[in-house]
């Protein structure tokens, strides 16, 4: 059976998340306190006690969501798994962040003060109120850009995440996205949705983010992961330091393409896939993209004894 390890995006935050983790491993514990001391403050405790509305901000749900990941990965390694157990690792926009900690390719202290600086970029890129996401349900990525242009007139609006066969994330400013949601239904969309989102996310208003991730980057070390990074930008595997860092600053800006990454990987033999860290969203995108792969969540004591037990 081949493997591929998958992390989480924005959305997935839970108050709690992680806690059960780090009381059952120290070294799910230590992931925690590498965060907190690299941020200079006790995002920990936000996390396990604090406000869902503060954890939703960008800033701390993008370090907080790859803390998360990276204790679940901790626990794995404790019990005897390792990264390179997958053939390949992938991560939903943040989450591609944690799939290159978890795979040694960035220090988790590195990787917590550039997801902090991702989040407060994104969120200061554009004025709040101006940008929205809205969710298009039913109609494939071909019509979702059709629908997007037309909404345009003149404004930003793009198919930001190409996320199943049945859901495209359309970004950009807001008249052009509430414009899109309509013309959507019009089309035969089951559902349009807006997203409770601060900030319009994978569109070109994110250059000015694009231009301080780039920057940032520039000033951290990144290796080789020890085994491929499915990129969103690129729907390809990729290993080479200097093309991961410049796919991370397009990745800013571009589409995260997430159903074409799992079709990538089932192309490369993945048949199942342990979704690293808090919620099940991206198991169950890939149940939609892709039956022939089996998902497991993989976020609590339970769940690591639970997929290690089905290996023995």
């Amino acid at each position: 059976m081949t493997r591929a390890f998958v992390f989480p995006g924005q959305g997935a935050q839970t108050i709690g998340m992680g806690k059960a983790l780090a009381e059952a491993y120290p070294a799910a514990q230590a992931v925690f306190d590498e965060v907190d001391e690299a941020l200079g403050e006790k995002l920990s405790s936000l996390i396990w006690e604090g406000d869902i509305a503060e954890l939703t901000l960008t800033q701390n749900a993008q370090p907080a969501l790859m803390a998360t990941s990276i204790a679940a990965m901790r626990a794995l390694e404790a019990e005897g798994a390792s990264v390179t157990d997958a053939a390949f690792v992938a991560g939903h926009s943040l989450g591609e962040y944690s799939a290159l900690a978890a795979a040694g390719a960035l220090s988790v202290a590195d990787t917590a003060r550039l997801l902090r600086t991702r989040g407060l970029a994104m969120q200061s890129a554009v004025p709040v109120g101006e940008g929205a996401m809205a969710a298009i349900l039913g109609l494939d990525l071909d019509a979702v850009r059709a629908v997007a242009e037309e909404a345009a007139q003149g404004e930003v609006c793009q198919a930001a995440n190409d996320n199943d066969p049945t859901q495209v994330v359309v970004s950009g400013a807001k008249a052009a996205v509430e414009r899109a949601a309509e013309i959507a239904k019009e089309k035969g969309a089951k559902r349009a949705v807006m997203l409770p989102v601060s900030a319009p996310f994978h569109c070109a208003l994110m250059q000015p983010a694009a231009d301080v991730m780039a920057e940032a980057l520039a000033a951290v070390e990144i290796k080789a992961p020890a085994v491929p990074l499915v990129a969103n930008v690129r729907a390809e595997a990729v290993s080479d330091p200097d093309l991961i860092r410049q796919l991370l600053v397009e990745q800013v800006t571009g589409s995260v393409r997430w159903r074409e990454s799992v079709q990538y990987m089932a192309a490369q033999g993945v048949t199942e896939t342990w979704e690293i860290g808090a919620g099940k969203a991206l198991s169950g995108m890939i149940r939609k993209i892709n039956r022939d792969i089996a998902g497991k969540a993989v976020g609590t004591p339970d769940d690591v004894q639970k997929v290690l037990q089905a290996e023995s």
